[in-house]
């Protein structure tokens, strides 16, 4: 389902908001977003500017699979799916996103947002960038981009991932486009981050038809039913980036990255601008429900693994729980292990049995209870390399961040009596036989 008949069909649901009120994008419009719980919304007179405003399309998972023609239980495996089988997006003459077309753009008419007091400026976050690589091809992911001039934005590339290793590699500056406003499977398969020979807009394509237009002044393709697309250069000039809050929802620190410069700027003719904001419930779901596929990859090699989920708890980062059908005493160590192999960042690792509800927190916490016994079921990994979003975690200038890693084997033990172990159900009546 393309974005606008997504949003529409989100109103005419009752599950999307619509702002008639004049909203500054000086931190007001994030925190309406914010005390909206990131209830879809449109904001539709933002003060200064002649765009509108749009958020909360990947707040959850039920929008999620919603807009991806599934439900939240399916979502998992709808993503395994377009992942190990991409389809070749269909290329077209003529799109929406190239009505409009700006040679000498002026980043101050769009909307981008301050997002919290104490940032270093107006961030674009809901842009997903794609670009080429010389030896695998096209990249799609996101990168924040801090506002620095007229034309100009810091682009945060973070090291070993497909942008960052190909501007590392290559001289001189690599074209880069930047779309923003898309459709749910356009925003959820750029976070996915496949091996670097797969195309995430053929995961996009696989999820949903997504047909691709090559950008004006750019050798590059991008979704047609974009929103805005920002054609530019990564360039080898260095500028400041940052304060800006990661998903741990506290700050990340300022830092020397590459100026992205922005040559050209396409849109729709009633273009609206897409929010994100940072820290929160769409950051999360779109940093964390991508490894939850890789998760579940390399524990289905070793046990019969039935789930995933990285849960908001842990910054949608540093924790997950993965369900499994138990076979053998050694299954959920094995678990464990492989895991920690589907997502190198995670610091712990929780495995269930098939029995239990893996998305009420309670039944897990339950299943800690009754099932986990510390000096047999609990496996300790110090100084393992780890994600520096935990503040936690040894960090030294220069060297890989170090944090222990645990895994919690809290599936039932093997050759006991299950009887003890498994939860007692009422069964659930029609009260209104009762009540006649």
């Amino acid at each position: 389902m393309n974005l606008r008949s997504f949003l529409a069909k989100l109103e005419k649901e009752d599950k999307l908001v619509r702002i008639k009120k004049k909203v500054s994008v000086k931190y007001e419009i994030a925190d309406i977003i914010y005390s909206l719980d990131e209830k879809p919304v449109i904001f539709e007179n933002v003060e200064g500017y002649d765009f509108p405003v749009f958020a909360g399309i990947t707040s959850n998972r039920d929008i999620i699979a919603e807009g991806l023609g599934t439900t939240k239980d399916k979502l998992l495996f709808k993503l395994v799916d377009a992942l190990r089988n991409p389809k070749k997006p269909e290329m077209v003459d003529k799109a929406p996103c190239q009505e409009v077309i700006i040679k000498d753009p002026d980043l101050s008419k769009l909307p981008i947002l301050f997002h919290l007091n104490g940032d270093g400026g107006r961030y674009g976050s809901a842009t997903v960038a794609t670009i080429k690589d010389p030896d695998t091809g096209r990249n799609v992911s996101y990168h924040r981009l801090m506002e620095i001039g007229k034309n100009k934005f810091t682009a945060r590339l973070i090291k070993k991932r497909q942008t960052r290793t190909t501007y590392d590699k290559t001289e001189g500056d690599i074209e880069m486009a930047v779309c923003i406003g898309n459709s749910v499977a356009v925003m959820v398969a750029a976070s996915l981050g496949p091996p670097p020979d797969v195309d995430e807009f053929g995961i996009a394509n696989a999820l949903d038809k997504t047909s691709l237009v090559k950008c004006v002044t750019k050798d590059l393709e991008v979704p047609a039913e974009s929103e805005f697309v920002l054609e530019g250069r990564l360039t080898r000039k260095l500028d400041r980036e940052g304060p800006f809050v990661d998903l741990t929802e506290t700050r990340d620190f300022e830092r020397q990255e590459p100026v992205f410069v922005v040559d050209c700027i396409t849109h729709r003719k009633d273009a609206m601008y897409q929010a994100l904001i940072p820290g929160r419930f769409e950051h999360k779901i779109l940093m964390g429900m991508p490894k939850e596929p890789t998760i579940y990859d390399e524990v289905s090699k070793v046990v019969d693994c039935r789930n995933v989920l990285v849960t908001m708890g842990g910054g949608s980062w540093l924790h997950s729980i993965v369900q499994i059908k138990k076979k053998h005493p050694d299954d959920g160590k094995k678990a464990i292990e492989a895991a920690f192999n589907g997502h190198k960042s995670m610091k712990h690792v929780t495995i269930i049995d098939d029995d239990v509800d893996i998305y009420s927190p309670n039944a897990v916490e339950w299943a800690m209870a009754t099932r986990f016994q510390g000096d047999k079921d609990m496996i300790v990994k110090p100084d393992q390399p780890g994600s520096s979003l935990d503040p936690s975690s040894k960090h030294e200038p220069g060297k890989k961040t170090l944090t222990t890693k645990i895994g919690f084997d809290a599936t039932m033990p093997s050759h006991v009596d299950k009887s003890k172990y498994e939860v007692v159900k009422y069964k659930k009546v029609d009260i209104d036989d009762y009540l006649r």
